[in-house]
């Protein structure tokens, strides 16, 4: 009985060996432990390796362990990008050059489509425009109150050039080549103190307002008919009056009481009358603001009419031969 257990149990055994696969055995060749990395490429040959379709690779990054939620930045709304492609260019102050909501930040435009205060120079309510080729007064923001566009080549004065300037207070339009001017191109300017028109081409001299306290017409054209009759009469406030080298063959009467100077030297100015500063009628009467007169450079003899200068806290400036 025990032989037989023996003889069924060594079956099992052997059938269980000859099912068993077959282990080929481990060759520890020690040839390659010498190889050095130069031989690496010819011992492995990586290109017998078949190659997994292109299509299959994908390169993927891995999520980060723990719960953190990662920190990325918000969808752009598409609205804003349109919007901000299709915004209008900004000219220097901000504004839209389409923008007519803001009127007058760098001035009316010129003829030219042109701002005024990039074309000339706008400092407060002070606008420079001098040295710049102009051939006429370019519009003016409303409120300047002191303009300036001497050595240019503007040869007329419009009486629209200059209206609605409220606050215009100084004009100076010095070696310019103006030969007309409009007879309301100065009248309606209320606030008007100063104005210089020198060296230019003037040969009439228009109606101006009775505020101006500095008038400058030297070196202009203006003749015997350039000025007309009582033309300084009511300017109460005339302080300076200068109409040098004008071929003037009088001196314009009335002049204003608080007159301090006044200066005619290089005209043709023949004679002088004893009532020209003076009042003959009053010996007492004394012109104290009088006190710079210059008549040099004309053919006239001052000691001629000594009875003229007799209220005067100075004799005039010229020729006593």
């Amino acid at each position: 009985m025990k032989t037989l257990a023996r003889l069924i149990l060594g079956l099992v055994i052997f059938d269980a060996a000859v099912t068993a696969p077959t282990l080929e055995p481990i060759n520890y060749d020690s040839e390659n432990y010498d190889t050095t990395l130069e031989d690496l490429d010819n011992l492995y040959n990586y290109e017998s390796i078949p190659i997994v379709g292109q299509a299959e690779i994908e390169m993927v990054t891995m999520m980060p362990s723990g719960n953190r939620e990662l920190l990325t930045p918000p969808p752009q709304p598409e609205e804003a990008e349109e919007e901000e492609e299709e915004s209008t260019p900004r000219l220097i102050d901000g504004s839209s050059p389409q923008e007519p909501e803001f009127p007058g930040v760098l001035g009316p435009h010129t003829n030219e489509d042109f701002p005024t205060c990039l074309l000339c120079t706008c400092i407060s309510t002070t606008v420079y425009c001098d040295d710049h080729e102009l051939d006429a007064i370019p519009p003016l923001p409303k409120n300047t109150a002191y303009f300036y566009s001497r050595f240019n080549k503007i040869k007329k004065i419009n009486k629209n050039d200059l209206s609605g300037l409220n606050d215009l207070r100084r004009i100076d339009l010095t070696s310019n080549l103006i030969s007309e001017i409009d007879e309301d191109a100065f009248r309606k300017l209320p606030q008007l103190r100063e104005l210089v028109l020198r060296d230019n081409k003037i040969r009439q001299l228009p109606e101006l307002p009775s505020t101006l306290t500095f008038i400058d017409i030297s070196n202009n054209r203006l003749g015997r008919k350039g000025i007309k009759q009582e033309a300084f009469k009511d300017m109460y406030d005339l302080h300076h009056l200068y109409l040098t080298d004008n071929n003037l063959d009088h001196i314009p009467l009335p002049l204003p009481e608080n007159l301090r100077a006044l200066h005619l030297q290089n005209n043709n100015i023949l004679e002088m009358h004893e009532d020209t500063f003076c009042n003959v009628k009053n010996v007492t009467y004394i012109r104290k603001a009088l006190e710079d007169i210059r008549l040099d450079g004309n053919p006239i003899n001052l000691s001629k009419t000594p009875q003229a200068y007799m209220c005067l806290p100075r004799l005039p400036i010229g020729s006593l031969i």
